[in-house]
């Protein structure tokens, strides 16, 4: 990964995401603001590919636009990634297998160890499980998935965000963590063990905690950040505050990558009702991390 020597503007690479939504938009807003201003220089993957009528095209520009970033990233061209959003959907139905930003930037990279982590100035969440089933998500749970989540939290809490001494707090999966089997045995015998190999390695370390407190107690700053074990338990609290400032950022990668935390609003496209807010969020954050960023608070 490339670093910007001090005092030198970071290149800020940014994709757009599906070019038939609202990630031109926002993008091109965001850009524009007066908040990043003489912040950066920005490098970003267009549209050129687009074809309005075609939604099978635009998907595919969509993937192409990635790897044109991650390019510029891997030949030292660009300092971080910021990418639009993307459909996930139209992506597979145009026969590419793609289950989001996350995972196919971790197969470009060759990383094993990643975690989705959802950043606004109210809350941090890492997630064990990610784009799954809920059928699949006991099944998915593991000791060790659940330890690398954390421990990549921690290492981005303390290295990325400055805070010295981190504390974290890990849900349960169950209502109420399963009320000693009644619920469910998942935090017996998964997430309970892996809390306590964590507790061994690292200071800071607490849970299980049921997700509907938990989430609250990060909220009022108990802990610096939540680790959820599926999308919804997390994310849905997370969007409730967050929904126009959050920013999604990947831990584990050898390079700075943030996105927003929206969708391809294809419903008000050519509207101008497409909020940047999340865009602007997700470059500040990518530019602070670059620049290490060690006095960032919420």
């Amino acid at each position: 990964m490339r670093t910007s020597p001090s005092g030198k503007k970071p290149v800020v690479c940014i994709s757009i995401g599906d070019p038939s939504g609202i990630g031109p938009e926002v993008t091109k807003k965001a850009i524009a603001s007066k908040g990043l201003k003489g912040k950066a220089d920005f490098r970003v993957i267009d549209e050129r590919a687009v074809k309005k009528n075609d939604r099978k095209t635009n998907a595919k520009a969509s993937v192409n636009f990635i790897s044109t970033a991650f390019k510029l990233i891997k030949e030292g061209k660009a300092d971080a990634l910021v990418t639009g959003p993307v459909s996930k959907e139209a992506i597979n139905k145009a026969g590419i297998r793609f289950k989001g930003h996350t995972e196919y930037l971790a197969n470009l990279c060759g990383c094993k160890k990643i975690a989705m982590m959802f950043v606004s100035d109210k809350l941090k969440v890492s997630l064990v499980t990610r784009h799954i089933p809920l059928s699949e998500i006991s099944p998915s749970l593991s000791t060790k998935a659940i330890y690398d989540t954390v421990e990549l939290t921690y290492k981005a809490l303390k290295n990325w965000f400055g805070i010295r001494n981190p504390k974290i707090g890990v849900s349960g999966l169950n209502p109420h963590c399963g009320e000693g089997g009644l619920f469910g045995n998942e935090e017996s015998y998964t997430i309970k063990p892996a809390v306590k190999k964590l507790q061994r390695d690292l200071d800071g370390i607490f849970g299980p905690i049921p997700a509907d407190t938990l989430l609250r107690d990060v909220y009022n700053k108990k802990f610096d950040a939540a680790v959820c074990m599926y999308h919804d338990q997390g994310l849905a609290a997370f969007k409730m505050i967050a929904m126009q400032k959050g920013v999604n950022l990947t831990l584990g990668l050898p390079f700075i990558r943030t996105s927003v935390d929206h969708g391809t609003g294809f419903d008000i496209v050519g509207k101008k009702k497409a909020d940047p807010g999340s865009m602007i969020s997700a470059i500040k954050l990518a530019i602070r991390l670059v620049r290490h960023a060690d006095d960032y608070r919420d």
